[in-house]
């Protein structure tokens, strides 16, 4: 069907359609889902709420899971800012088909769209008609699938709904079993509060994030290896300064910073954002991260709270390919106290993912300032169960498993 003709209400798209969306106006992206309802077969599968210049980050990451999708970046609200971000996005998968949009059409203004790398422009205020003209296009426009391989590491968030869920031991020993595999991986503690990763680690970091902020600007990896912690398992860690009043002394702005330098030195990068969805860091790093693990328990607190996180989530852009549902401390037995899978399931409209038995060993590593996994003797099932839990979560095939 050419644009412009046919149906007026509906334009049908032979081959599926699937978009990722980044602007920071609410009112754009609505638009978008709007018009999307006129075009068969089309989809929007991730929004952004800024174009940043770590934009091209969660891109990848998304093209990971939807290979053949195209990007829409709304540059309106920042023009100089929007054409750099799509400029690295295009740098960094060549072959995803762009299109860029803005209040006019102007030829300097397409002209500066299309030297950074789009291959379409579309017009605001979006009308239906041109809408479907640039769906159109797309459709006939011959495109390689882009590619989601990247080289760049891969970051998971531990965000609980409450406090005492265990979300330091998870990531602690998350990051263990990497490093045991000989995966690069850096280690971040987020949760200003708690703190507890140091603690866990038996650590007594002499550089925190507050050097590391200081040092963005002249950061490599030799700096960044030569002053922060190494774990004897082989993973770095880094995390906040003992001082709350040092808490305003890194900002969402340098973790984003931080993030980029570390995801392209790094292979995995395991993040313990503690609890707090407000603080503007927490966020950074979630809109950063390749899988978000919301960790709950049983006790119907949690997953209340749990409730309420996923729909603040959702409402900020997250898809549900993105967030994994983890049940610590779990038990099968029948408790009136405590909620059985299928409830929870139930209650946040999401599947576990995976539940992590109670175990005594989780105390005693604690105690001894140790990750569980470095004794695997020990913690015996907890370890075999937990190293199950890294290999779904990381994607590691069955016959490739050697640890």
């Amino acid at each position: 069907m050419r644009p412009g003709t046919g149906d007026l209400h509906t334009l049908e798209i032979t081959m599926p359609i699937a978009l990722l969306v980044a602007s920071a106006d609410e009112h754009f992206r609505e638009m978008m889902r709007e018009n999307l309802l006129n075009v068969q077969n089309a989809k929007i599968t991730a929004e952004y709420t800024e174009v940043s210049p770590n934009l091209y980050i969660r891109v990848l990451q998304d093209l990971e899971r939807h290979p053949e999708a195209a990007l829409v970046v709304d540059v309106a609200g920042d023009p100089e800012g929007g054409f750099k971000a799509l400029e690295k996005v295009k740098q960094s998968s060549p072959d995803l088909y762009v299109i860029a949009s803005n209040y006019g059409a102007e030829g300097d203004v397409v002209i500066s769209a299309l030297r950074s790398g789009a291959n379409d422009y579309l017009i605001q205020p979006i009308k239906r008609l041109e809408f479907r003209e640039v769906m159109a296009r797309l459709e006939r426009t011959p495109r390689r699938v882009a590619s989601g391989g990247s080289k760049l590491g891969k970051i998971y968030t531990f965000l609980g709904t409450k406090g005492g869920l265990g979300v330091t031991t998870l990531a602690v020993n998350f990051a263990g079993v990497l490093a045991q595999r000989k995966q690069n991986t850096v280690l971040l503690d987020l949760d200003w509060t708690g703190n507890d990763v140091a603690m866990q680690l038996g650590a007594a970091p002499q550089y925190t994030l507050q050097e590391v902020g200081e040092n963005l600007s002249r950061m490599d990896q030799a700096l960044f290896e030569g002053f922060v912690t190494r774990d004897p398992l082989g993973f770095f860690l880094v995390g906040p300064p003992d001082s709350f009043e040092n808490r305003g002394q890194f900002t969402e702005p340098m973790f984003r910073e931080f993030a980029t330098f570390l995801i392209e030195k790094y292979d995995s990068v395991v993040i313990d954002a503690g609890k707090d969805l407000g603080d503007p860091v927490v966020l950074g790093a979630l809109q950063s991260s390749t899988v978000i693990f919301l960790v709950v328990t049983q006790e119907f607190p949690s997953i209340r709270n749990a409730q309420r996180y996923m729909a603040s989530l959702m409402h900020m852009g997250f898809t549900q390919d993105q967030i994994k549902v983890v049940v610590n401390n779990y038990q099968k037995r029948s408790d009136p106290n405590y909620a059985a899978l299928e409830q929870i399931q139930q209650t946040l409209n999401q599947p576990v993912f995976y539940g992590i038995a109670r175990s005594p060993a989780v105390l005693a590593a604690i105690n001894k300032g140790r990750p569980f996994v470095a004794d695997r003797q020990a913690a015996g099932d907890l370890d075999r169960s937990f190293r199950s839990f890294v290999d779904k979560a990381t994607g590691r095939k069955a016959e490739a498993k050697t640890a």
